[in-house]
């Protein structure tokens, strides 16, 4: 992903696994108004209960990182919700049956990611 010149990334999560971006010229992509709130106008998603697996990743440096990974494992089917901590190295994903490992291996590594295994 692109940023326009001027612009700096930063995705929030709100509710946890759905990202939220918007727009500020000159400024920070973001949907966070200075008192914390959300300014995007629309109603939270309904949080859905599931099997939450985490995973160890190598290779994510930032936030397009974060979001890479998170519109890519986020489009498989029963993918219920994705939260990815660079730092931390870990992709949380929630699903709503058992997790297909090997499919996501192969979307982490065909997204330039390596998943190394689940996380102990």
């Amino acid at each position: 992903m692109h940023t326009p010149r001027g612009y700096t990334y930063e995705c929030h999560q709100y509710p946890p696994g759905v990202p939220v971006r918007s727009h500020s010229p000159g400024g920070t992509m973001s949907c966070c108004t200075p008192d914390g709130g959300c300014s995007t106008g629309t109603a939270p998603a309904e949080v859905t209960t599931g099997n939450t697996t985490v995973y160890n990743v190598s290779g994510m440096t930032c936030g397009h990182c974060k979001a890479t990974l998170t519109q890519e494992i986020g489009a498989l089917d029963g993918v219920l919700a994705v939260d990815v901590d660079v730092e931390a190295g870990r992709v949380c994903v929630t699903t709503s049956s058992e997790p297909d490992d090997a499919l996501l291996t192969k979307v982490v590594d065909d997204a330039g990611y390596e998943l190394v295994g689940r996380a102990a």
